[in-house]
This record gives C-alpha cells, sequence and structure tokens, in this order.
C-alpha cells in the first residue's frame, strides 16, 4: 500500500514538473516576445516567430525533460535527502535540458530558436522547479509533524553503529520516520538501548514483523553476523518488507557506496572523493588552466631555456620518473636546476638534508645552479609541469608527487597520499612547504586535502598559491 501511494505521489511530481516546465516555456515566449521589446527596443527591436512555431517545439522539450528527470531518478523517496542535494540535481537537469535543446536546435537547424529565449526558458523553469520543490518539502514536513506519512523502521542490531543510526533517524524528525524499538542478536539480552524497546532476539524476529506494523527494517551488522540474519533478509523478501543493510566495521571509517556491475551489487568501501561530476569539473579545470597556463607563459618559456643552457652544461628540461595516481609511474617534466649529474652525486650531499624521512630537501644544496637557484624561488622550475597536467598524470593541485624510491620506504598509512592525483600546488605549498621539514606532517597535509576535498577547497589554495610563490615561500 505505501510503495502504491508513493508510485502515485511521484506521477503527480512528474506531472506537476513538466506542466511547470511548460509553463515556463510559454511565459518565456511572452516576455521576449512581448515585454523585452518594451523594456530593452534597442537590445530586443522585434517580437520573436510566431507562438505557433514554438509550440511545435515544445514536444521535443517534454521529451528531452522526462529522461532527464527519470534518469536523475528524482521520483525516488526525497526523505532523507538534503535540499541542497535536491537543488543540485534541479540545476543539473535544467542545465542539460537546455543544453540538449540548444544542441538538438542546431543539428535540427531550428533557426527560430534565439539564445535569449533559452536562457529566459531556463531561469524561470530553475526557480519554478526550485520553488515546487521547496514547497513540496515544507508541505510533506507539516504534514509528518502532524503524525501522517509516516514510515515505521526496526533496527536489527545492538552496537554503537546502531545507536548512531538511531540517533541520526531521531535528529530529524522531518524525514517521517518513526523508530518503534530494536532486535538483538540472539544471546544478547539488554532490554532497552537509546532509550527504546529491544523487542526481541533474532529468532523472535518472524513474530515481531507479523504482530506489529514494520515498513522498514534495518540491519545494522558486523560482518560475522550476516549469517546468523540471513534467514531474516529472505523473511523480509517474503513479508515484502524493504531491508537496507548497514555493515558495522568497529575500526573502519571508510565511505561506503553502493555500485553495481552487470546486475551484482558491490558495497565500495573508499576513502577518496568519488562524485563523477565534480572530479569531471576539476579535470575539465586541469584542462582548461594548463592549456591557458601555457598560452600565457609561451613568450617567457624560451627565455628560461636559453638562460638554463647558457648557465651550464646539460639538457635544458630534466625529467624524472615520479609516483602519480595508486602508484603509476610517469616522467615529471622541470626546467633544469642543477649541474650535470647531480643525482650520481647526492651521498656527497645527504648531510644537508632537512626533512625527517625518505624525502630530500636541502635549502643550501650546492649541486643548484645559479640560475636553477633563482628559478626555484620564483617556482619558474616547475612551469613544464602544466604539460603534464594536460597529459593527466597530474593536476593543478593535489599531493606532492613523490620518487619511487621514497614510496618504497613509506609505511602503510602512508601510502594513501598517491590516491588522489599529484598536483603543481597543494596544502603543503600554501602552508609554507619550505618551512615543513617533519615528512610526517607533509603526509598529514596531503592526507587532509583528500580527506576534505572539493572544488571550492581546490579555488582556495590556488588563490593562497600566488603570494605563495610570490613571497618565495614556495623556494626549495
Amino acid at each position: 500500500m505505501l510503495k502504491e501511494r508513493a508510485r502515485i505521489v511521484a506521477y503527480w511530481v512528474w506531472t506537476m514538473d513538466l506542466v511547470l516546465t511548460a509553463l515556463a516555456f510559454l511565459l518565456a515566449w511572452w516576455l521576449r516576445s512581448y515585454i523585452a521589446p518594451i523594456l530593452a527596443p534597442s537590445l530586443f527591436p522585434t517580437e520573436l516567430y510566431p507562438l505557433s512555431r514554438y509550440l511545435g517545439l515544445l514536444p521535443l522539450v517534454l521529451a528531452i525533460w522526462t529522461v532527464l528527470l527519470v534518469n536523475r531518478e528524482a521520483y525516488t523517496s526525497r526523505r532523507t535527502v538534503a535540499l541542497s542535494s535536491e537543488v543540485w540535481q534541479v540545476v543539473r537537469v535544467v542545465g542539460a535540458g537546455t543544453l540538449t535543446l540548444a544542441a538538438a536546435g542546431w543539428l535540427l537547424r531550428l533557426d527560430f530558436v534565439s539564445r535569449p529565449f533559452l536562457i529566459l526558458f531556463a531561469s524561470l523553469d530553475l526557480v519554478f522547479l526550485l520553488a515546487e520543490k521547496l514547497i513540496l518539502r515544507l508541505g510533506a514536513r507539516r504534514v509528518r509533524q502532524r503524525g501522517y506519512n509516516y514510515r515505521s523502521l526496526l533496527i536489527v542490531g545492538i552496537n554503537p553503529r546502531a545507536e548512531e543510526v538511531a540517533r541520526i533517524i531521531e535528529d530529524h524528525p522531518h524525514w517521517g520516520l518513526q523508530l518503534i524499538g530494536f532486535v538483538a542478536p540472539n544471546g544478547q539480552h539488554e532490554n532497552e538501548v537509546a532509550g527504546l524497546p529491544v523487542l526481541g532476539r533474532a529468532d523472535d524476529l518472524p513474530r515481531i514483523l507479523q504482530k506489529l506494523v514494520v515498513d522498514e527494517v534495518i540491519f545494522v551488522l558486523s560482518r560475522r553476523q550476516l549469517d546468523e540474519f540471513e534467514e531474516s533478509f529472505l523473511l523480509c523478501s517474503e513479508l515484502g518488507i524493504r531491508a537496507r543493510v548497514a555493515l558495522y566495521f568497529p575500526h573502519m571509517k571508510a565511505r561506503v557506496v553502493l555500485e553495481e556491475l552487470e546486475g551484482i551489487p558491490l558495497l565500495t568501501f573508499t576513502n577518496t572523493p568519488g562524485a563523477p561530476f565534480p572530479l569531471f569539473l576539476k579535470r575539465v579545470q586541469d584542462i582548461t588552466a594548463s592549456t591557458l597556463g601555457m598560452a600565457v607563459l609561451a613568450p617567457l618559456l624560451p627565455v628560461i631555456a636559453l638562460a638554463v643552457k647558457l648557465s651550464s652544461r646539460g639538457p635544458v628540461l630534466y625529467s624524472q620518473r615520479r609516483c602519480g595516481l595508486n602508484g603509476r609511474r610517469f616522467t615529471l617534466l622541470k626546467f633544469r636546476t642543477m649541474y650535470e649529474g647531480a643525482e650520481g652525486r647526492l651521498d656527497e650531499v645527504a648531510h644537508l638534508n632537512e626533512v625527517e624521512g625518505p624525502a630530500f630537501k636541502a635549502r643550501r644544496d650546492p649541486r643548484i645552479t645559479p640560475v636553477g637557484r633563482v628559478l626555484r624561488r620564483l617556482s619558474l622550475d616547475e612551469t613544464p609541469q602544466l604539460f603534464n597536467v594536460l597529459k593527466g598524470d597530474m593536476s593543478l593541485v593535489g599531493p606532492r608527487p613523490p620518487l619511487p624510491e621514497e614510496v618504497e620506504q613509506y609505511e602503510r598509512w602512508q601510502r594513501r597520499r598517491l590516491s588522489m592525483k599529484p598536483g603543481l600546488t597543494g596544502l603543503w605549498q600554501v602552508s609554507g612547504r619550505a618551512g615543513l621539514d617533519d615528512f610526517n606532517r607533509w603526509i598529514a597535509l596531503d592526507l587532509a586535502y583528500i580527506d576534505q576535498w572539493s572544488l571550492w577547497l581546490d579555488f582556495k589554495i590556488l588563490l593562497k598559491t600566488v603570494p605563495a610563490v610570490l613571497s618565495a615561500r614556495g623556494a626549495s
């Protein structure tokens, strides 16, 4: 019954979305055709084509929006989805729909479709759909606060994670989820957990599910307890009760993602960013910025190359094998800043190392040429790494790319810094990397970047890199 009711609500929301989109389409035509020429006659001196021409385009618009809305799973339960996530989903649907419509207009040679009309339509549709989602959300909260439209939940398992699940649900009453109690594994004899009753043990679950009104069961179990509750999973399936599993690993704090491999469900544990769209934007940013950077620096690069060539014997560019994403080897490019044969003299200057750990850093390294010292101070020696960014071996922002011999000396926990692409800059640089003489501090900054990564964090690091380089804090 609840599932049927949810489907009916989903159909009504879908219908409302399409009605609002059609309304935005018609209103955009009216505003552009009649209001815009009055408000800005110099920009819009004429009306649009007749409405009859645009009405022929409306079925295509509704078809595109239907595919995008359904594909984005816009009609699944939104009880526990944050408002920001729902807003972002609407923005993506409207943005993708508008771009698809524009592309279709170009391919089909629909010359009557103007760009101002598309922009106005997208803006109105975005406002209408966002307002609808907000009104629906507020209305649903009001209904649930009055005791209607709620789902009864039972938690199976007694452990800290089960108590955390209960606390989260209790802290969000607007989700419309009502906890009725816990079921303990066989052998546990608690009577109450987190202020809720323990209704029985694993063997009692069939009786509990058939006696009480239960819409969903959340199994919060350790890996060892799964076998004990296998019959319970089958029972939920037979009774048509939705079952959810929150595996409890006491010592693991990784983020869990449910994926699918040709119909086979995969439970993925990861500590690295995995959202495809933000990572796609990060790659777009890398390609755009590296291309633009190479174009801007094009007049300067030959001057640097000539200075390196005239200052000492050896090649202009220095290539070195480094470790990238998950340990992949790649060739890092730099302008040569040391005398030829400097790598063979590492033992001679080992006593100058200012870093504790496998890395080597020395401000007064005698192997550095005078020109190289200037290039390092201004971080100009790293400009060829824009090619590495464009190629995809590196990113603009990320952990420092280590040498293979450094990685061989890593402790197990330190290897997680290889789980993101290395970067031209990072937290270690904007924190004053030349002043960081503790290798573990470097690692901690890299891991903090991975754990907190977002496009906004990348943007802030890029902004802070400019004064860091100009003040020569980036020098090594």
